[in-house]
């Protein structure tokens, strides 16, 4: 499908929230995709990511993470002063704030007329840890983790709520997780602890380690491995496609 993209705010408890949107240009109301980026906001390997799932029948929406922290419109730079404002930001806005945001894109989309009730949720590195959050609210219906960081180790702040990672019963949907079995940010004793921890809970879950690295899937730098990118593309597409229409 083609796509058009458009930008909007959103009200949240800590402020006013920009996200964009993707979305198909045909007539009708689309499932909703809250795509959460990784800590450099949305960079163009994120809206082409957004990009390419709108195409497939999608209303992706694509929030700043940090938006209380940084300017609206900021995007940080590969680069290790982008990496060091990001992590910063990742270590200072709590989970609680984060679960704000989720709820004012689910507002969003409830009273959108582009939107089915049908939501999931997606995302990378700090995104994949977003997207499995999300998925403690009842009306996300599925969730796509990429390597996600800081569940095992609980080093996001939570405020006043639990760790996600204590709550995992509660999430109803369905999950797939994908692994680099080279990313040193959740290495082998980290991916065994969830992994044992996810299959002693209730969380109905696929599980998927490849020979990856961390970041595989965004598409520039080094690190970028095309055809694992496909296959994770494709599994989150069957995810999407199998629960949400």
């Amino acid at each position: 499908m083609t796509i058009l993209h458009e930008s909007i705010s959103l009200d949240t408890p800590t402020g006013t929230m920009q996200c964009r949107i993707s979305r198909p240009t045909r007539p009708g109301k689309f499932p909703a995709i809250i795509l959460y980026s990784e800590i450099f906001q949305i960079t163009d390997p994120i809206a082409r990511t957004a990009d390419f799932y709108a195409g497939h029948g999608y209303v992706v929406i694509t929030p700043e993470v940090f938006h209380e922290l940084n300017p609206l419109g900021t995007v940080l730079c590969y680069d290790d002063q982008g990496k060091d404002k990001g992590n910063s930001d990742k270590a200072t806005k709590p989970l609680t704030d984060h679960d704000a945001d989720t709820e004012a894109i689910l507002k969003w989309v409830a009273d959108s007329d582009v939107c089915t009730s049908s939501v999931a949720s997606f995302g990378m590195c700090l995104g994949g840890h977003l997207a499995l959050r999300a998925a403690l609210n009842p009306r996300v219906q599925a969730a796509s983790c990429l390597y996600a960081t800081d569940v095992h180790s609980g080093t996001i702040p939570k405020g006043t709520a639990p760790q996600t990672l204590d709550r995992i019963n509660e999430i109803k949907g369905e999950v797939i997780f994908v692994w680099g079995r080279q990313d040193p940010h959740v290495p082998a004793p980290a991916r065994v602890q969830l992994y044992n921890t996810f299959n002693t809970s209730d969380l109905n879950f696929s599980w998927h380690e490849i020979n990856g690295q961390h970041a595989f899937i965004r598409d520039i730098g080094d690190r970028y491995d095309p055809e694992l990118a496909a296959l994770t593309q494709r599994l989150t597409l069957d995810l999407f496609h199998r629960t949400l229409r």
